[in-house]
């Protein structure tokens, strides 16, 4: 079977028995394509592969200079394809079983903290057209921890302010409720009601709740340019992203004594070690906490 036509049913396959989004199945398909990059150029098909060929190309990986991180994910990306190859009867026996990722440090994500985010926010014109959505785009970043990709789905019928609730739609389809604040609520609220309904909205978008001056739904990287701009224009000297703000939500969450479940559950994080990265980040905080609440300290 060919490259092309195994690719085409990979996809497929990610997408419909995986399950995942739509960037997701993007991403493992680049991973795919420098694997069929390295073995076409030798005349390898894909059911001819061996565990020496694998360890050729994660030494190519390497010699690229591309970090442990990188890597460990193409890595990951190739260990899926091969099982999906298992699961179509295409092969008998799985060549990226014993392959082996680098290992990889902790990558502590920056964290921004309240009085910064109280000056982003502050900074947004609301005299402009599109200033209470910025504001509320950045509360509901920061109140409700969700992914830029969440947010730029979200939609009116996603919005439970009486029961308290934002439904989102995370990785892999799934579906959770996460609470929302009354200024998140506010916040949406007037400009739906002041803003939105003076857009003309674009067919297929109608139910989305922020939107651009042409009534479609805002791009990931529209995001990014709002949070960068304000950032540049309060001289904030950390990098700054969408997912800064869903950091520092889960961290400020931690700091002020919420599970790490509770965490977990709002985050829609799969696994608990996944969360569990925010308990390396503020040693000052661990330290008052072990100093305010273990007897021998008493």
């Amino acid at each position: 079977m060919t490259w092309q036509i195994l690719s085409k049913s990979y996809g497929t396959y990610l997408r419909i028995e995986k399950g995942l989004s739509e960037n997701s199945c993007i991403a493992y398909l680049q991973d795919l394509t420098k694997l069929q990059d390295f073995c076409s150029a030798k005349g390898i098909l894909p059911n001819e592969i061996s565990f020496n060929h694998l360890k050729e190309f994660v030494a190519v990986l390497y010699d690229f200079g591309l970090s442990a991180r990188s890597q460990a994910r193409i890595i990951s990306g190739i260990k899926q394809f091969f099982s999906f190859l298992l699961v179509e009867n295409i092969i008998s026996i799985d060549p990226s079983e014993l392959l082996e990722q680098p290992k990889i440090g902790r990558k502590l994500p920056e964290v921004l903290t309240v009085e910064e985010i109280d000056s982003l926010i502050g900074a947004v014109d609301v005299s402009k057209p599109e200033g209470h959505r910025n504001r509320a785009i950045l509360e509901t970043l920061y109140s409700c921890g969700i992914r830029v990709s969440e947010l730029v789905n979200l939609s009116l019928s996603d919005l439970f302010y009486d029961e308290g609730y934002l439904r989102v739609i995370g990785k892999g389809n799934k579906e959770r409720l996460v609470p929302v604040s009354k200024k998140v609520e506010k916040e949406i609220q007037f400009y739906v009601e002041n803003q939105r309904k003076s857009i003309p909205v674009c067919k297929g978008d109608e139910n989305i709740v922020f939107l651009n001056r042409r009534g479609n739904r805002l791009t990931r990287v529209m995001i990014f340019t709002i949070i960068k701009n304000l950032s540049e224009k309060i001289g904030l000297k950390k990098s700054v992203s969408p997912h800064t703000f869903r950091h520092s939500f889960a961290t400020h969450l931690l700091e002020g004594g919420a599970n790490l479940r509770a965490i977990q559950e709002m985050l829609g994080h799969e696994s608990i070690t996944t969360t569990e990265i925010y308990t390396h980040m503020d040693q000052r905080f661990l330290r008052d906490a072990i100093l305010t609440f273990h007897p021998r300290n008493h």
